[in-house]
């Protein structure tokens, strides 16, 4: 009986479609379809797809305008790529029902503590396509109002499974991560060299930027190219003792990458869900030491040093669960590292810092060596507090430099636009005084507003740092954008507000 009811359920020709649907599986029919009647799938939102032992789940839409035949199913570029079948190739499509796991969504909302398997079925779905935007948010959203220490590890535990895990033969893998919100803050394209340099293992892998004008990956994808696959960054790590590559691609903690696109629209960054995310990939990275950079200051994501404890308790409490030694630091967020925020103004940052240029920011400089120097004295055969002169001296020989064109020269030339932005405009001090404070999530929404990451050549340059004398027209900073509609709108909200704070004296204030 159940042989001969799937012997006749319709049949459709797949064929791919040109539509960009970024994570979402999408499907399109023919209102017309004579294997499809759309009254059938009337209350359901997706349809499951079966070909030979495959299955996919996928968001149905109905089309008038003949992009597909009637005898037709078109897949959006997304759901064609993960489906694996070649055009013309026969499946059945039936009503889907939703992911068991969403009850336990739904039970989240509701202030309900979810078990380890609840939190490993949904970040199974969600890892596997099989929850659309809307429900990964609610999840989000659920767990961001309360999560508990067990759901917490169970999150990072059920994230770390989901993708590749990495093993390496070396008894120290050194890593570093910071929590972002302050822009320019490139360290890691000049610390990963320099502990490679040394001898010590790092293999970076980050993730590109969620609310802020760059990632490093973003950053790094300017001087070359960071999509490596698993075995590709071993290779880069074996010749170089490390990498700097975006983890998306070698698939590390893959339902992290789907959730921090959503995050990204939600502007949504909690701490646990922060944690988990940065955790779960170092997990699944095979580190065995850790460097946490938390940044603080009135603008940055942590404003209070009270507010940093508390989130190196929970970095330390996680690092202790799965066998990592984390060391957490916090530093100066007050302003901007470097002079530019967006991928290619960060990448000469980066570039000059290692080339020893006279030019280049004393202040990343600065920051990177003293980051380089506790990993570095995770190697026993260095003395305890000579971090810091072995990676300046790594710096100073041009060691540092040669080992990021290695890396370079083995992850392969970048195929992104890597000039940077024609449209410039400065935006200019309204007083002469000094500069007492600068607001970075201002400034990371304007470089942001200017088109990057998307645009890599787009975002700012600053001139004036806290403490620096400005005369009343001299630039404070410059925009860059590639397009017009986005250097207007960029201009707009400099305008509106520059972020800046110009006075005599800590407590007065304009600019």
């Amino acid at each position: 009986m159940n042989s001969m009811a799937a012997a006749i359920r319709p049949q459709l020709r797949i064929r791919p479609v040109n539509l960009d649907t970024g994570r979402e599986n999408v499907v399109v029919i023919s209102r017309r379809s004579q294997a499809l009647r759309a009254e059938v799938f009337r209350g359901f939102s997706r349809v499951e797809l079966r070909c030979n032992s495959k299955i996919l789940l996928a968001t149905l839409i109905l089309t008038d305008d003949g992009l597909v035949g009637i005898d037709e199913l078109g897949l959006a570029e997304p759901a064609f790529r993960r489906f694996g079948e070649p055009a013309g190739s026969l499946v059945t499509v039936t009503p889907a029902a939703s992911p068991e796991s969403l009850d336990a969504v739904r039970a989240k909302i509701h202030g309900a503590v979810l078990s380890d398997a609840d939190i490993g079925a949904i970040i199974g779905d969600i890892a596997n396509y099989r929850y659309s935007d809307m429900e990964i948010a609610a999840f989000l959203i659920g767990s961001a109002s309360f999560m508990s220490s067990d759901e917490l590890l169970a999150l990072s535990q059920a994230m770390a499974q989901a993708g590749t895990r990495l093993n390496w033969t070396r008894p120290i893998v050194v890593d570093k991560h910071c929590i972002g919100g302050i822009p320019g803050n490139r360290t890691s394209m000049v610390v990963v060299p320099i502990v490679a340099a040394h001898g010590l293992t790092i293999p970076k892998t980050s993730s590109r930027a969620i609310t802020s004008p760059a990632g490093t990956a973003d950053t790094m994808e300017v001087l070359a190219r960071v999509d490596l696959g698993a075995d590709e960054m071993k290779q880069v790590v074996s010749a170089c003792d490390g990498c700097l590559i975006w983890g998306g691609h070698v698939n590390l903690s893959p339902a992290d990458d789907i959730l921090i696109s959503v995050e990204r629209a939600l502007s949504l960054d909690t701490r646990e869900q922060m944690v988990a995310s940065i955790m779960s990939k170092k997990i699944a990275a095979g580190s065995t030491h850790l460097l946490i950079d938390l940044p603080v200051g009135p603008a940055a994501k942590l404003t209070t040093g009270v507010a940093a404890m508390r989130l190196r308790k929970l970095f330390e409490f996680v690092g202790d669960r799965f066998g990592i030694a984390v060391e957490v630091i916090m530093t100066d967020g007050r302003q901007p590292i470097g002079h530019g925020i967006g991928p290619v103004l960060e990448a000469q940052d980066v570039m000059a810092v290692l080339a020893n240029d006279p030019a280049a920011p004393a202040d990343l400089r600065e920051k990177s060596l003293r980051l380089a120097a506790h990993l570095l004295e995770y190697d026993p055969k260095l003395r305890g507090g000579s971090g810091y002169a072995r990676a300046r001296d790594l710096l100073e020989s041009g060691a540092a430099l040669k080992r990021m064109q290695m890396i370079i020269d083995a992850q392969g030339p970048s195929s992104s636009r890597t000039d940077l932005g024609k449209l410039t405009a400065d935006i200019k001090a309204q007083r002469t005084g000094v500069v007492v404070s600068i607001d970075c999530l201002r400034l990371n929404r304007l470089a942001r507003s200017a088109g990057a990451p998307i645009d890599k050549g787009a975002g700012i340059r600053v001139f004036k740092k806290i403490g620096e004398r400005v005369e009343q027209g001299e630039p404070l900073y410059r925009i860059h954008a590639c397009d017009t509609p986005e250097f207007d709108l960029a201009i707009a909200a400099a305008n509106a507000s520059t972020g800046y704070v110009v006075g005599h004296g800590a407590r007065e204030a304009g600019a």
